[in-house]
């Protein structure tokens, strides 16, 4: 299989919960999803407001050849940024997370273990804004070996039902 048959085999894992972009995505990504919450509480009326709660999720969806170091330090930059840009945090907004997947046929052992090494973290005006978490994962095709930073943890049960 090539990595865009890879790619198509891995998105329906997501679309059940996330909108799911494969036109005009933000360049070098072959694929974005995001996924948007909003939750409000009221008392009796609606004008008496409790509560509000706005949540986002952006993934990113990377192909690659074969993924060096400075490849994925692009990537990874790239899609943390992309991330900033579209948070608006303020009253409400709760957390805008980022989160990037990688599916390269081969990569490269220095690669292989800065993901491991990679965090990203943004609190806004001291959390009660919100907050921004990021969350990478990365499959080697040629061997099945996965690799992830501390918060990707949660991606590698998806990715293992499909890939390993």
């Amino acid at each position: 299989m090539n990595l865009t048959e890879e790619l198509e085999k891995l998105l329906p894992a997501f679309k059940r919960y996330y909108n799911i972009k494969l036109e005009n995505v933000t360049e070098p990504f072959a694929a974005e999803a995001e996924f948007c919450t909003h939750d409000e509480q009221y008392f009796l009326l609606k004008s008496a407001k409790l509560f509000e709660s706005e949540s986002k999720e952006y993934i990113f969806f990377a192909t690659e050849e074969q993924l060096t170091l400075s490849r994925l330090e692009e990537l990874d930059e790239k899609a943390w940024s992309e991330c900033m840009e579209r948070v608006r945090p303020g009253e409400g907004h709760k957390n805008t997370d980022a989160a990037l997947i990688i599916l390269a046929d081969k990569i490269e052992e220095e690669a292989f273990n800065r993901i491991k090494k990679i965090r990203h973290y943004k609190s806004y005006c001291f959390s009660i804004h919100g907050w921004s978490n990021y969350r990478l994962i990365a499959i080697e095709l040629s061997s099945g070996r996965v690799v992830h930073n501390r918060l990707g943890q949660s991606l590698k049960k998806l990715i293992s039902n499909i890939y390993i």
